[in-house]
């Protein structure tokens, strides 16, 4: 039986299908096309931007140790809900990292881990990052509960959400910068 270019093309499309969904090719691929893909992410209107009035959330970092939300009242906060399986999530991470390595001494960084202790530390140390990874130790406030990851919120030192993302974003932008030194110096 000779197969025809029809068939050939066919077999071809299923056999990347196949690749992008059930394989390690398809997760890397997924996650060069969120970096590339990536935009800033969006200021939230100023009749959206709803205060966060619940504070009692704890945390434990990746050494056992307690974090309590509270302590991030009247700071400007970044919490993003990630894991090590999200390829978008994957592919946000070395632009966090910059701003990160930029802003960590000016804004509380939040990273949680939305996966297992182990995978996570795995992931962290194969790719050098020192961000500040949680897992939530109680259920995060109502406002900052994530139902799809990666989801990013920016709260201001009053405890407003500016920036509410879900999705991958270019958090090393311009544009994320200017809005940062802009809510640290209110």
């Amino acid at each position: 039986m000779k197969l025809r270019k029809k068939q050939w093309i066919n077999a071809a499309f299923i056999v990347g299908i196949i690749l992008i969904l059930f394989t390690p090719v398809g997760f890397y691929g997924r996650v060069f096309l969120g970096r590339l893909l990536a935009s800033s992410a969006a200021v939230l209107k100023t009749e959206l931007q709803m205060p966060v009035k619940d504070y009692d959330w704890l945390l434990v970092d990746v050494d056992k140790g307690p974090y309590n939300f509270q302590e991030a009242k009247g700071k400007v906060v970044l919490v993003n809900f990630w894991a090590t399986w999200c390829a978008p999530c994957v592919a946000e991470m070395p632009s966090l990292q910059n701003l990160y390595n930029d802003y960590g001494d000016k804004v509380t960084f939040l990273f949680v881990a939305q996966d297992m202790e182990q995978k996570v530390s795995n992931f962290v140390e194969k790719h050098g990052y020192d961000l500040p990874i949680y897992f939530s130790d109680t259920e995060a406030p109502s406002l900052l509960t994530a139902k799809t990851i990666p989801t990013t919120y920016v709260i201001d030192k009053q405890g407003k959400i500016i920036i509410a993302e879900i999705g991958v974003a270019d958090w090393n932008s311009n544009k994320t910068r200017r809005l940062l030194d802009e809510l640290i110096t209110e």
